[in-house]
């Protein structure tokens, strides 16, 4: 009898590359409407308000069903979830390519798209921490740079598609690349139960209401968390919006090069950020177990001049080297908010932990696109991006807050063995 090879790729990575194409084209969609706004606003004689509320209502919708996806990975097979949230998402950005107007877009990208992705990113997390213990911040992180990464080269290619072929072509490529990944998803991940389960266990433990509640909103650590990662995501959302759309009205560059040039920048400096700020948290954590909520709070200060900077300087290059500073520095926030939230959640809670924390962080972050559209016709963008920065002092405030009163109190002791 000989022994099994052992393959190149132990499961829990392969799991984080499966995972990471499947983010990827979820973001390549957002980007690909970013980028290609200014021609769909043209095309579609949509208003800066108006379009800034098609990308509203997709935060608002996954703003609603999040929890339900949440809730759908603690109690159901998370392959299954995973493969029709992605399939829904998929199919919808394909869809998006032949929307005639506002409505027709409201339809396919708020309640089809914002339906499809909510239910992806509880049942994902939560596959990532079953897998990786010590590993845990890191593979979040890697799994992270896919938002990164999806920005940067949706970005690109929907300028170079949207300037070339239309605004439509960009939703037609990135929707019929996600839809052969669903079916790789389907046969590639693992059909296993939560971590109190054995592996070829089929049952799957209903979780009560009452119990859900008070293992989660009854720790103040996670309102604060939810309060902190709400203002940080109210600024992305508004960033990933406009700043296309402020590059190449500012510094009347050409769609192609704003695209590249509006993602890169900021996003691997992120990606650096991401992946320096896991690997750095986990190896203090061996230490100091309680660290990573300081990491959050600097990463935020840190950040906030830098967006104060981009929105403010007049000089192309200096805008661009803010980018990249931004980048950092959310990156190292981005690597560490939901290993903070495990940190205080118990294993069989986190899935719907996760799913009520993005809950709030979509449902703040909505107002950020039609509220700066707003800001676009009435105080300019310049300043509208500017003043972003307070958001993020305004969350590394509650987190200092709650690293005062209440994280140790709530921390999760058996998280000092995972």
């Amino acid at each position: 009898m000989t022994d099994k090879k052992k393959p190149w790729l132990p499961y829990k990575w392969e799991l984080i590359a499966l995972l990471w194409f499947a983010f990827f084209f979820n973001q390549a969609d957002r980007q690909s409407y970013n980028v290609v706004l200014p021609l769909l606003t043209k095309d579609l004689g949509l208003s800066s308000v108006q379009t800034g509320l098609i990308g509203s209502i997709f935060l608002w919708c996954y703003a609603l069903l999040v929890p339900l996806g949440g809730y759908l990975g603690d109690i159901a097979r998370r392959k299954w979830v995973l493969f029709f949230s992605l399939l829904l998402a998929s199919g919808c950005t394909f869809l998006s390519g032949i929307a005639g107007g506002m409505m027709s877009l409201i339809l396919i990208r708020g309640f089809g798209n914002g339906g499809g992705e909510a239910c992806y990113f509880p049942s994902a997390n939560s596959l990532i921490g079953q897998y990786h213990h010590k590993t845990r911040a890191l593979a979040m992180g890697i799994h992270q740079t896919a938002l990164y990464c999806g920005l940067i080269l949706s970005g690109l290619m929907a300028g170079w598609l949207g300037e070339r072929y239309g605004w439509r072509t960009p939703f037609f490529f990135f929707g019929s690349m996600a839809l052969i990944l669903c079916f790789m998803i389907l046969w590639r991940v693992k059909d296993v139960g939560q971590q109190s389960q054995t592996d070829d266990s089929k049952k799957v433990r209903r979780i009560p209401l009452k119990e859900l509640f008070h293992g989660v909103l009854c720790k103040p650590t996670f309102w604060a968390l939810c309060l902190s990662f709400s203002a940080f995501f109210f600024v992305i959302c508004g960033f990933n919006t406009w700043i296309s759309t402020f590059l190449y009205e500012k510094y009347d560059l050409k769609l192609a090069k704003v695209g590249f040039s509006s993602m890169f920048y900021h996003q691997v400096a992120a990606a650096a950020g991401v992946l320096l700020g896991g690997r750095v948290s986990d190896l203090l954590a061996v230490r100091f177990p309680r660290v990573r909520i300081k990491v959050l709070i600097f990463g935020l200060f840190m950040a906030a001049p830098f967006v104060y900077l981009m929105g403010a300087t007049g000089k192309l290059w200096v805008c661009y080297a803010a980018l990249a500073g931004f980048g950092v520095f959310r990156g190292m926030f981005d690597s560490n908010i939901y290993a903070t939230l495990f940190d205080v959640i118990d294993p069989k809670y986190r899935g719907s932990a996760t799913g009520l924390m993005l809950t709030s962080i979509f449902f703040v972050g909505a107002f950020a696109p039609v509220i700066l559209g707003w800001a676009k016709d009435s105080i300019g963008l310049t300043q509208a991006m500017s003043w972003l920065s307070l958001g993020f002092v305004i969350g590394g405030l509650i987190l200092l807050a709650a690293a005062m009163f209440s994280y140790r109190k709530d921390f999760f002791e058996e998280s000092l063995n995972a």
